[in-house]
Order: C-alpha cells, then structure tokens, then sequence
C-alpha cells in the first residue's frame, strides 16, 4: 500500500503540473544551501585537512550518516532530496535498465536530462517551486531533467572542467540577485574528493589533496557569505552521498568464471553487478548457481534481498544481483586488460551499513544547535529536515523528522 500511495502521488503531481502555479511565499524562510562533497568519507575530516568544514562543524551539528543502499552516487543523491530510498525513487543504480526507456548511465546524457527516469520521485525544488520559493542548482543530479515538467528556476548542465571556485561564485551570484529572483534553496556540488579517491584510493595523497582544494572552495563560499551578510542568516547543510573503500587491483571477482555472460542480460557490472534473463536461457539455473556461498561476493534473486537492504521491488532492479565484499569489485579479465592502469582503487555502492561507505554531516546555521554531535541516522531523514527549515508540506517519504529534530534549536523544531 505504500508503495501504491507513492505511486498515485508521482500520478497526480504529473497531472496537475500543467495547472495553475501556486503564488510566491507571503514571508520566505530563511535560505538553504545543500552542499554535496561526493565521496568525503566521514572519518576524513579527521584528517585535520579541512580546517573550514571543521569549523562549521565545532560551531554545528556533525555526525556521520549512513547512505541508502546501494550506496551510489545518484541513487543518494536523489535519496537525499526526495527523502526515498533508490527502491522507492527510481534511481536505483548508477547503471540501470527499465523496458521502456532502455539503458541509463552516467556518460548518457540524453537519459540523464529525461525527466521520465525521475519521475517516481518528488524533488525538494519542485515542491519549493510549487509553494512559490525559487530555486538554484549547481549540478545537483536530477537537476538537468524536466520532472514532472519542472526545472529548478535556476540550474547548469554538468560540466566537469567547471572548477570548485567557479561552482562556489556561481551559488554567490545567484544570492546577489534581487531579492524578488533570489533562491530560497540552492545546492552546490563537489567531486573532486570522490574522483581521487576512485582513481587512488582512500588512503592517498591525492585525496589529502582534493580535501584541501574543496576546503578552500569553502572558504570562498564562507567568505562570501560573510561579505553579504549572510553566513548567520542562512542554514548550511554539508554533506555526502556516500564514503570510499580501498579496492587494490587483485580484489577483483571475475565473474565470467561463475557464469556465462551470453546467457544473461548483463545491466551493471562493478561493486553491485546485476543481470536479468534472456530468452532461451535456463535463468533458475543459473541463479541456483549464484545464490551458493561464493569468495568475496553474495548474490540473490532481487526477491530475496535482505530486508534491511530496503531494495528489490522496483522493476529497474536486475532479476539477479550480486554484491561484492567490502574491498572488492565484480568484474571481468577483458574489462581488467583492456582499462589497463585506469581500474579505481577505490570504490563504494557496498552494504550501506559497512563503515567505510559512512558519508559526511555537518549542519550550521540560525536554525541549528551549536557544537553538538548527534547519533548517526540514514540519509533519508535530511528530506523532512529541509522542509521543515522551508516550511514546505513533505511529499510522501521513507525519512523520520523525529530522528533529527533533535538537531534544531528549539524555537524552531
């Protein structure tokens, strides 16, 4: 039933998004910026090499959030602003296959901007926009997509050579605009930290690196802020989609040692491969096969997913799905000889209840307590804490605003 109730909500908000819009906020809440460090592993900022982020967090909210699983970059990223767990949302994989639309992948970006595969969720910009606040997106996945006929007021197509300055005067300029244009909400993404730690791993100096270039980053941002007389008059959320484990080159599952990749429909390959059936083919079979206790790797049936996975029943999730230990990916030898000295070191899409896949909190502003750390809780509950700091009605969620209120000074819980 719940899943039916989300479904006839994504139905009627597609229906009405031709009717007439709502007027602009009588009084507007205080602004809300969301920043997204991919891949900035929670224990990171220990490193003491984010002087910034450290200082927004001693005078804030910290603590280290547990991603959705599985614990990719756009599923979280749509999880944290729809408040859905990727089951729920759509996004289920950074790679995935629906009948209908066919494949989707990071590098299409023809699939990236339609807003179809978007549709089952509700992004915080639509309802903010839809309740007369407007809205500014720095390369926010879901973004580039006109879902349920809707953009943000404000948004850039991806553009990797875009540097983290620039990102970051980007968000300031669109706070310079007259305050009858200015956004409400805004976000603000940062990738740096997550391609180092693909390309190196973890434990390198150049992820030490890149926590240093995207602190700096920050500073510019605080120091703009500061300028405009806003630093104490907006609420700062900082946080990421997920952490990174070190996956040293032989931690590598071949999995076409296990099975015949002609006798499946290959969807993703990777730390959560998953694989549908062809015609012709004995698919019981083969997932008999898979399903029997394997090195470095479990798979299931997407029916006999455990629970606590929260995944399985949207119809983009493989048939059968195996998942790698920690430290390790499910690939193939041609893959591993043809991307020769270009294979990640490290990597995450793990059980999102491992350590190393915990992601980065950090809160800051009017509306939040001062030095404080709170227990971790999962990433879904940053939706009802945004729309609650917006005064916005939530859209049906998988997230529990009881969970973070704590957070909150108490005049505004």
């Amino acid at each position: 039933m719940k899943i039916l109730f989300r479904v006839l909500c994504s139905l009627a908000l597609t229906f009405s998004a031709g009717c007439a819009t709502t007027p602009r906020h009588a009084a507007k809440p205080t602004p809300l910026l969301l920043v997204s460090i991919d891949g900035y592993r929670a224990d990171y900022l220990g490193r003491d090499l984010s002087p910034v982020l450290a200082g927004l967090a001693h005078d804030g909210v910290r603590t280290a959030m547990q991603p959705s699983f599985p614990s990719l970059t756009f599923p979280n990223h749509y999880t944290i602003v729809t408040g859905l767990r990727p089951d729920h949302h759509g996004i289920v994989n950074n790679t995935m296959y629906d009948a209908q639309l066919g494949k989707f992948s990071l590098g299409n970006r023809k699939a990236v901007s339609d807003g179809r595969w978007w549709a089952q969720g509700t992004p915080l910009w639509e309802t903010a926009d839809r309740h007369g606040l407007r809205t500014a997106t720095m390369f926010w996945p879901g973004s580039e997509a006109d879902i349920h006929g809707r953009h943000p007021d404000y948004w850039k197509p991806y553009d990797g050579n875009v540097t983290p300055i620039q990102r970051v005067d980007q968000v300031l300029a669109w706070l310079d605009l007259p305050p009858d244009r200015r956004p409400s909400f805004l976000t603000l993404y940062f990738d740096g930290v997550d391609h180092a730690g693909h390309h190196f791993g973890p434990d390198s100096p150049q992820v030490d690196q890149a926590l240093r270039e995207t602190d700096q980053a920050l500073a510019r941002l605080v120091r703009g802020l500061k300028a405009r007389g806003l630093f104490n008059q907006l609420n700062l959320i900082v946080l990421a989609d997920h952490g990174m484990a070190s996956t040293p080159l032989d931690h590598s599952v071949l999995i076409e040692r296990e099975l015949d990749l002609d006798d499946v429909q290959v969807v993703s390959l990777g730390v959560l491969a998953g694989f549908n059936p062809k015609p012709g083919h004995d698919f019981a079979a083969i997932e008999a096969k898979l399903e029997r206790p394997h090195p470095h790797m479990r798979c299931w049936d997407k029916a006999r997913v455990p629970a606590r996975l929260a995944y399985g029943h949207n119809p983009r999730v493989p048939q059968l799905l195996c998942l790698a230990d920690v430290g390790w990916r499910i690939t193939t030898a041609d893959y591993l000889a043809s991307h020769a000295g270009h294979v990640s070191l490290g990597e995450h899409g793990y059980d999102n209840a491992a350590p190393q896949m915990r992601a980065l909190f950090v809160a800051h502003g009017p509306a939040f307590r001062d030095g404080v750390t709170v227990s971790p809780f999962p990433n879904v509950d940053v939706y009802p804490l945004m729309v609650h700091l917006l005064s916005l009605p939530p859209q049906p969620s998988d997230g529990d605003y009881g969970e973070v209120e704590d957070m909150l000074v108490p005049s505004v819980r």
